[in-house]
């Protein structure tokens, strides 16, 4: 799989991202092996760039990550990590927080950053991203926070998640560094993004937006909905054409807009599903006709 820059300021990486976002209900040691076993799938098809948070599986996620590179089963230098903090919610490792919130505080950027690289055993992080914006914490100190944690090394890249065009502008303007990705939810059943401006941001910024949920949980192939159906019926008309499996369509109709699937099932035909998107040359025609039947 080709490797790509995310931007004009950032690291490059696989054309597919693997995320652990929507990873819940395994044992440990039954996660602990379907780790292994998707990253070594991920690995040889060219994915080597992966999307953790502090909250992911569990709050389970960065600690079984990091036993894999522990036992130097992979090198750290052939991977790009991602990881990210902001999302706050009860769990038993966090017994002060009684409530859902978002926290992007300074001294919780710091925390979070030092949790990653000590579960994750390594140095370093290859971007860093905040997971929506606290509306009430102090913005010019979580910048500092984020500007020392590249000056040390700790952080490479500085990115964003689920933040609103004026929400981008805003961090920006606090930072020294450049902001070199924007995960945001995008697919042919969210396609808010394209009218609320800030897919064109992005792009303004030189970015590759990252789209989670690129098949929309599954509901372009299963949802029942009508206008899923509806939309699913068009991608069927088309899979003779292009020889591939409607969710490789729906894929390669993000990857027109330049936008990077970021991969979150567990299931390998659908992993493949995605990786066979890159594979396909929409037609210009087909992606407005896909458009319009997601309407």
């Amino acid at each position: 799989m080709q490797k790509i820059y995310l931007s004009d300021s950032g690291p490059k990486v696989s054309a597919a991202i693997y995320s652990f976002y929507r990873w819940e209900g395994d044992s440990k040691d039954n996660a602990r092996a379907s780790m292994a076993s998707i990253v070594d799938l991920c690995l040889s098809l060219g994915i080597n760039t992966f999307d953790l948070a502090d909250y992911y599986y569990n709050h389970l996620c960065e600690e079984l990550f990091g036993e894999l590179i522990a036992k130097k089963t992979y090198k750290r230098e052939d991977l790009v990590l991602f990881s990210k903090c902001g999302v706050r919610f009860p769990h038993a490792s966090n017994p002060d927080v009684r409530i859902r919130y978002i926290d992007t505080s300074a001294k919780y950027v710091r925390q979070s950053i030092e949790q990653s690289l000590r579960k994750l055993h390594t140095d370093y992080l290859d971007i860093f991203l905040l997971d929506h914006l606290d509306a009430i914490s102090n913005l010019e100190e979580t910048a500092i926070a984020l500007e020392q944690a590249l000056r040390s090394g700790k952080v490479r890249n500085i990115g964003v998640a689920n933040f609103s065009v004026f929400q981008h502008q805003l961090l920006s303007s606090y930072l020294q560094s450049p902001v070199v990705t924007h995960h945001l939810e995008l697919n042919l059943l969210n396609t808010s993004p394209l009218r609320s401006g800030q897919l064109d941001y992005i792009k303004q910024k030189y970015m590759r937006p990252i789209a989670s949920a690129p098949v929309a949980g599954g509901k372009i192939a299963y949802g029942n909905d009508e206008i899923s159906v509806k939309l699913r019926n068009k991608l069927q008309t088309l899979a003779p054409k292009y020889n591939k499996d409607i969710e490789s369509i729906a894929v390669a109709w993000l990857i027109k807009l330049g936008a990077l699937p970021l991969i979150g099932t567990k299931e390998e035909r659908r992993i493949k599903n995605i990786v066979a998107a890159f594979d396909i040359d929409l037609d210009h025609q087909d992606w407005y006709d896909l458009l319009q039947a997601a309407d």
